[in-house]
């Protein structure tokens, strides 16, 4: 287990299976500090021969609120903000290139990056109360860093849909239609099952040919070792405007 005051990361490893979980006081949002320490677990556990299947999930009633208000308060230089949002490049190109299927198992609402990171696990299972919403535009900035992950699992369209209604949630049935959950569950207890039951058969299947169906899901996404930073690069300009700082200030209060 990987813990600190900004919330914690725990990897439990049993039958072939890495279940990652991640947690933080503010509804599981992210700090610089979590997004790093998520990066250097799966880029562990992409070089670990004992791991077959990751299991992406978190604690608590929501999935996951994104990036962590009070640190995008703290931005005072552009330098600090490109960093920043570099964390959720970084974990998402950890994420596909990470060797092993990825299942997200969502049991809640997501918001900007907590989307981009369902995205970005190769399938994902979800409770009827998963909503999402892309909050960023509202707040003076978008959804730059996670949009190519976002598009490349639901498409363009409903990409412009969430990000132009940034105060409106999108139900978990529509995010199923669009292609962001493979299916539905009215319980948690039947969202764990059909993850354990997934996770189990794809643990004994013959690895290498997971390893090269994993290159091929990804096929197409090479340039995003540049592109994700480029735009870091733009939110990181962006979280530095007047509009921003104050949009921040009204959210959180």
């Amino acid at each position: 287990m990987t813990t600190s005051e900004q919330g914690t990361i725990t990897v439990i490893i049993l039958d072939k299976i890495a279940t990652i979980t991640f947690s933080h006081p503010a509804s599981n949002s992210f700090p610089s500090e979590l997004l790093k320490k998520l990066t250097d677990e799966l880029n562990t556990i992409s070089t670990n021969s004992d791991v077959n299947v990751v299991v992406l999930q978190s604690e608590g009633k929501t999935f996951c609120s994104g990036a962590s208000f009070d640190e995008l308060l703290s931005i005072t230089n552009l330098k600090d903000g490109e960093k920043f949002f570099s964390g959720f490049a970084n974990v998402i190109n950890a994420m596909r290139k990470c060797s092993k299927v990825i299942i997200g198992k969502v049991q809640g609402k997501a918001v900007g990056g907590g989307v981009g990171l369902i995205a970005a696990c190769d399938f994902a299972f979800a409770h009827q109360d998963a909503a999402v919403k892309l909050s960023e535009i509202a707040i003076g900035i978008g959804p730059f860093v996670i949009e190519p992950a976002v598009s490349r699992k639901i498409g363009k369209t409903a990409m412009t849909e969430l990000t132009l209604q940034p105060t409106i949630w999108q139900s978990a049935d529509w995010a199923v239609t669009k292609g962001l959950y493979a299916d539905l569950f009215d319980s948690m207890s039947e969202v764990d099952d059909a993850v354990a039951h997934l996770s189990e058969r794809l643990a004994f299947y013959n690895p290498e040919a997971l390893v090269e169906m994993k290159k091929v899901f990804w096929e197409g996404t090479e340039n995003w070792d540049e592109l994700l930073y480029e735009r870091a690069a733009i939110s990181g300009k962006l979280v530095l405007s007047d509009f921003t700082k104050e949009a921040l200030s009204q959210f959180k209060k």
